[in-house]
């Protein structure tokens, strides 16, 4: 049977061989410098079971913006020889690979001394505790960050790099105006709380060149009045469009809330009204295990790749067998 979802699309000039992808999930697993072990190696080759592309865990750019202290990190040179083994793992499945950058911001692991830096000084919560407001030395000392954790990821081998604005981490927190409530270039209007994320990624393209995949993670909706909409995420990614080749839709995590629903797709609206904005592939994500499902997301144009998650740490087959057998999938 043909199918939509077992089609072939490129992402920036790579061409993946169906619309699966494996969503990015932590581990735990690195060591106290933040690098990957032989744990990374094979979890991540088994995960490699008949996707499209694999994204690997949130990467810390820079030790003070570690999510947990077991974090897997790119902010040395010394951390580029952890990762190439992965990929070196993840492409004997003859699968592309991801590496997802991140700096947390106020939603950091606190390593003693380690500053807690946020847009503004405006907590997540109690247990976070309320961060320094970032100078605008600050803020383009992390640009560099993601500057040379782009130069190491290209050095790692990596086939791309996937930003992450979105689940309430630092960039994110420059985007949306609940937790940026800036007077300067970085805040106010939509150009001016965009303008880290530019800037951010004006940096990984002076490493990567046009030619090598950059996508986003964006959250969608912050679940809250006068917080980010789809709309608005839309409009930011519009005028970015020229930096990026595909944008990954997630939603919340800026604040201590959750939706009211989480139903199969529940994200899928929110990729949908982004798709309307820009020209690149959307991603969508969020409890779309069924066969069915996916392929109604993707034959209607409300998305264009299909981000799966969950079930494989349960079983890293999950893509293999459910999606991929032909009689498991039917036409919606």
């Amino acid at each position: 049977m043909n199918t939509t979802i077992l089609s072939e699309k490129n992402i920036g000039k790579l061409t993946l061989k169906n619309r699966l992808i494996v969503s990015p999930m932590q581990q735990w697993q690195g060591t106290p410098e933040s690098f990957a072990t032989d744990y990374h190696v094979q979890h991540y080759a088994k995960l490699a079971s008949g996707a499209g592309l694999l994204i690997i865990e949130s990467t810390g750019v820079s030790p003070n913006g570690r999510l947990f202290h077991n974090d897997i990190g790119i902010f040395t040179d010394a951390h580029t020889a952890f990762l190439k083994p992965v990929v070196d793992a993840v492409h004997a499945k003859d699968t592309p690979v991801f590496i997802q950058l991140t700096h947390g911001g106020r939603k950091s692991w606190r390593n003693g001394a380690s500053r807690l830096l946020a847009p503004s000084a405006i907590a997540y919560d109690d247990e976070y505790g309320v961060p320094e407001q970032m100078s605008v030395a600050d803020i383009r000392a992390e640009v560099e960050n993601f500057r040379l954790a782009a130069r190491r990821s290209l050095q790692a081998g990596f086939d791309g790099i996937e930003v992450h604005a979105a689940h309430g981490h630092l960039v994110h927190q420059f985007l949306s105006p609940l937790s940026n409530r800036r007077t300067d270039q970085y805040g106010g209007s939509l150009e001016n709380r965009s303008r880290f994320l530019k800037e951010i990624l004006e940096a990984v393209r002076s490493e990567t060149g046009r030619n090598y995949p950059v996508i986003v993670r964006v959250s969608a909706s912050d679940f809250a009045e006068g917080g980010l909409t789809p709309v608005e995420v839309g409009k930011i990614l519009q005028g970015l469009e020229a930096y990026i080749d595909a944008v990954d839709v997630s939603s919340g995590g800026l604040l201590p809330v959750n939706p009211l629903a989480t139903p199969d797709g529940y994200q899928v609206p929110y990729a949908s009204i982004i798709k309307q904005y820009v020209g690149i592939p959307v991603i969508a994500v969020g409890k779309i295990y069924d066969p069915s499902l996916a392929e109604f997301i993707v034959s209607e144009n409300l998305a264009d790749f299909i981000a799966v998650g969950r079930p494989l740490l349960q079983d890293p087959d999950y893509i293999r067998n459910t999606f991929l057998a032909p009689e498991m999938v039917s036409q919606h």
